[in-house]
């Protein structure tokens, strides 16, 4: 935020413990006399005459904010941390046709908060430059990407999907490429400075011994002081809410060499080559926390360190635990697969987006059935039960079209159809579903079957 030096000391005082607001700026016509009361308060990053160092002041912010804002989840705290490899295998298999590009140019343009001159330059520029030239470039795919990736932002995601497949593939195959040419095998150490809440260090603490997965595409230099002084320093000075916290990952090789786990040294084809040292991973890293300590700083005790080391993806910990999670998501690929994920991480309303998309797009009655009966399931969650009933019956009358009378799947839509009915208090209704449901599981599951008893366990209800 920037504030008129004649109104500071009546609004920073009341907006300063916003949790939102991250900065503020003093723009006066004299600093001596605004200066000893600014510099106070710890939001405020400095008193200027002139617009232009505020200006250079925001995007050196920015940036700062960009990197603190990276999605990171913890395990045994964020039940995100279990979907992490299964939401990297929905972004990497979906295929995307010729149409891509333009679908993004044109959802950019709707947004109002991009540059006319960085998307024309997308639009017409995007296959003459590799995709670790635009994710490094000082444009907006680097901060979009983000964004959708840290808040699952649903429009996002959909439109940049193709980058995020374009820029893993780059990672993926100049990795081969370096690590080709690498014969050392020794580990060495990248590092990464940045902010953290209060809330994350938390769990950082609480996690060590345990996983970390980065959830963004992962940027790191070669140059510890660089990333100590330029972020990690900067970030603990100013807002009581955050640690200045510095990565330091230990990375061995060997380890990316039996598993898909690819990073590559950006200084040959990023856009500022050789200028930070910069080693890039792909998307949902996973490390594990070796153990953390605090930094001897004179202005604040708010700077950390914490050492990392690099974790393969043939961790037995982490596939036990995604493949139990898989088996229940056999039904479902690509973004269909991300709409259940939604689901049992609870962002319903999430979930709804994808689906009324799909559902939109669908090309045959199959599709047309199976998102409909995920958009029951929704809104049944979201408590908009009539909407919910609407959306089994339809996907149910395909399937009595195009199945058997004994198939699971009207044994699954009658059964939802009678969780809705049991919701409104319409319990005859809901009997009834369930019952046509237990009959068709008795004729096609075993005995011993978990869903009989579910069945059973619902009429009992």
């Amino acid at each position: 935020m920037i504030v008129s030096g004649a109104l500071e000391q009546h609004i920073i005082p009341e907006i300063q413990a916003c949790p939102q607001l991250d900065s503020i700026y003093v723009f006066c016509d004299d600093q001596s006399v605004h200066e000893p009361w600014a510099n106070a308060i710890s939001k405020v990053k400095g008193v200027y005459t002139k617009i232009e160092p505020i200006c250079e002041a925001l995007q050196k912010d920015c940036k700062q904010c960009d990197r603190g804002m990276i999605s990171i989840s913890f395990r045994g705290i964020d039940p995100l941390f279990m979907y992490t490899q299964l939401l990297k295998e929905v972004f990497l298999e979906i295929d995307d046709d010729d149409t891509a590009v333009k679908e993004l140019v044109n959802y950019c343009r709707l947004q109002g908060d991009v540059s006319n001159d960085h998307i024309d330059k997308l639009e017409q520029e995007y296959h003459l430059q590799s995709p670790i030239w635009w994710y490094t470039a000082p444009y907006f795919l680097f901060t979009m990407l983000n964004r959708g990736l840290r808040l699952m932002d649903v429009n996002i995601l959909l439109k940049m999907g193709f980058f995020i497949r374009n820029l893993h593939q780059h990672i993926e195959n100049l990795h081969g490429e370096q690590q080709s040419i690498n014969t050392t095998g020794a580990k060495f150490e990248v590092y990464r400075g940045q902010s953290l809440s209060i809330e994350d260090f938390e769990k950082l603490k609480q996690t060590q011994g345990g996983l970390m997965s980065f959830n963004n595409f992962l940027s790191t230099t070669r140059n510890r002081n660089l990333s100590l002084e330029i972020y990690a320093r900067p970030a603990a000075l100013y807002n009581l809410n955050i640690v200045g916290i510095l990565f330091v990952m230990i990375i061995d090789p060997q380890i990316c060499a039996t598993s898909s786990v690819p990073f590559v040294d950006v200084k040959q084809v990023g856009f500022f080559e050789d200028q930070e040292e910069e080693i890039l991973f792909t998307t949902h890293t996973i490390f594990r926390i070796d153990h953390i300590k605090q930094i001897d700083d004179d202005h604040t005790d708010r700077l950390w360190e914490a050492h990392l080391n690099l974790e393969g993806n043939d961790n037995n910990e982490l596939n036990t635990l995604t493949a139990h999670i898989r088996e229940e998501l056999t039904w479902d690929t690509g973004w269909s697969r991300l709409g259940q994920i939604l689901i049992t991480l609870g962002e319903s309303s999430k979930a709804k987006q994808i689906y009324e998309i799909l559902l939109e797009a669908a090309s045959s009655d199959d599709e047309r059935a199976n998102y409909s009966h995920r958009l029951g399931i929704v809104y049944n969650d979201m408590g908009e039960h009539s909407k919910a009933l609407l959306s089994y019956e339809r996907s149910l009358e395909i399937w009595k079209i195009a199945f058997p009378p004994n198939h699971p799947n009207l044994a699954a839509a009658y059964n939802n159809i009678g969780l809705v009915y049991q919701n409104i208090g319409e319990h005859s209704k809901a009997i009834s579903s369930y019952e046509r449901s237990l009959e068709i599981q008795n004729i096609v599951l075993p005995p011993n079957d978990p869903d009989l008893a579910a069945s059973y366990n619902n009429i009992g209800l």
